[in-house]
């Protein structure tokens, strides 16, 4: 499920207070006791350790830091040649729309282009693709990034090819904390 509009396509996190630019690292999250920390108790909107196997999580974070701005759990899918975003929300602090409040500007598009590098290093080309909350995210992806609808079982189902996915991408400058295998 995609919760969050793009706010701002931006290199790195920009504060919304400051407007201090802050570099970003992407780390993978492996432990079900940590992951489960993440609920919608606490503004998560769903347990995030309890996806299946095969399913990943990375976290956008701070540079040199724990500080997780956002979450995005990604699953190859071999057969579509794409990568599935099972998940993607920006932290509660970010979350303007649910909460508000939102302490950075650029969590969304990171979530996305983070999705679309795994699904490049996977060989599908950038090729993403997941279910909007709601119909009206789902048109905002269609009209302002090029997403397009797919049939599948989720009323607002969407992709985006490779192209669509590679204008994300060549905005945003994170590092990866490991090699992703």
């Amino acid at each position: 499920m995609i919760a969050f509009e793009i706010d701002e396509l931006t290199p790195c996190l920009i504060d919304t207070v400051t407007e201090e630019t802050l570099e970003t690292e992407v780390i993978e999250l492996k432990r079900k006791s940590l992951l489960s920390r993440f609920n919608s108790k606490n503004g998560w909107y769903v347990n995030w350790g309890q996806f299946p196997t095969g399913v990943r999580v990375f976290a956008l974070v701070l540079k040199g830091t724990f500080d997780i701005q956002g979450l995005v759990a990604v699953e190859p899918d071999a057969v579509a040649r794409a990568v599935h975003i099972v998940w993607a929300c920006t932290a509660p602090q970010n979350n303007k729309w649910r909460f508000g409040v939102q302490k950075y500007k650029g969590v969304g598009g990171h979530l996305f282009a983070i999705a679309a590098d795994i699904s490049e290093r996977f060989g599908y080309e950038g090729f993403i693709y997941g279910e909007a909350m709601d119909e009206e995210l789902m048109n905002y992806y269609i009209s302002k990034y090029g997403a397009f609808r797919v049939p599948r079982e989720h009323p607002f189902s969407i992709a985006f090819d490779g192209i669509a996915t590679k204008t994300i991408r060549e905005v945003y400058d994170y590092v990866w904390t490991e090699e992703l295998s």
